[in-house]
């Protein structure tokens, strides 16, 4: 039986508005929808009168000034960004030309990769270097409000979760979403790591998460739960099509992602690479060659 996503689709929005969605959380969604982004990017405003934005999203001027006509009167002291793909980040770009906010993350583009060794493709927002690098546990005091990191790996290696002390509320970025399970691509994104970072979360106390793409997820534990048994079910349907003579990454993809739209098969195809990344390296397949992508695997 496939495994059963609780996932959360249904939010009442409107483009540039700022809506309040929990106490001490603001949110404005960004005017960029698409197959990757959902409705579009969602950034966060904790706190009044002196502020965090999370994740101030993409370079569009017009929803940097939906965020600080939202908040007219107020001071932006805070940018926490929770990765730095496209999506997320490059907004601050904009910003820091009307505040003298200082900017928390993880690291460049790649960091968690580059740190070890590992060289990371162009593709995300190489221009943001966070003006405080922060490491997981390290808490954020903003006077009105406090913020815990929690350093989540795996979507990208320098993906950080945020939570909101004041009720438990975790900002998971892209590690965990509503709407739609994350992409892991190699070499920056990493399945083991994202594995590991889920089950970081299952021993956790948060009572809600925020994404950053689409709406709340009341349950949390359920749905890391579900998203870990998913990734599992993953590894099984790669056997699978080796067992039935499907040895190549580019052909497993149609028959493990039945009813998806052809147009998503090279996101999903870097989804299968990470997978098989981590069988490999635990040993439960083997490979003919080092570019995975085109290689012939076997069980081992």
């Amino acid at each position: 039986m496939a495994v059963e996503i609780p996932y959360k689709r249904e939010m009442e929005f409107e483009y540039g508005r700022i809506e309040q969605v929990a106490p001490g959380v603001r949110r404005v969604i960004a005017n960029n929808p698409s197959a990757f982004t959902f409705h579009g990017t969602g950034t966060y405003i904790l706190g009044e009168g002196e502020v965090a934005v999370i994740d101030p999203g993409p370079l569009d001027p017009n929803h940097i000034e939906a965020i600080f006509n939202g908040i007219e009167g107020e001071k932006v002291t805070h940018v926490l960004i929770t990765h730095t793909h496209m999506d997320h980040s490059p907004g601050y770009q904009l910003m820091k030309s009307r505040c003298n906010a200082v900017s928390y993350g993880f690291g460049p583009h790649g960091s968690g990769k580059i740190d070890d060794g590992v060289k990371v493709e162009e593709g995300g927002d190489m221009q943001f270097v966070p003006d405080e690098r922060v490491s997981h546990g390290d808490i954020i005091d903003g006077g009105n409000w406090s913020v815990e990191c929690v350093y989540t790996p795996g979507h990208t290696s320098n993906h950080v979760c945020y939570q909101l002390k004041e009720g438990r509320v975790l900002f998971t970025g892209d590690h965990v979403m509503g709407w739609s399970t994350s992409i892991v691509s190699p070499p920056d994104g990493d399945m083991e790591a994202y594995m590991n970072s889920l089950e970081l979360l299952l021993k956790r106390d948060d009572s809600v998460y925020w994404p950053t793409h689409g709406p709340a997820i009341t349950e949390p534990k359920d749905h890391v739960t579900a998203f870990i048994a998913h990734r599992r079910e993953r590894e099984e349907q790669i056997l699978k099509c080796v067992d039935e003579g499907v040895h190549i990454i580019s052909e497993m993809v149609p028959k493990m992602y039945q009813g998806t739209p052809e147009f998503m098969y090279p996101a999903a195809a870097r989804s299968v690479l990470a997978a098989v990344e981590y069988m490999i390296k635990r040993g439960v397949l083997v490979s003919d060659q080092d570019n995975l992508i085109e290689a012939t695997l076997n069980k081992n």
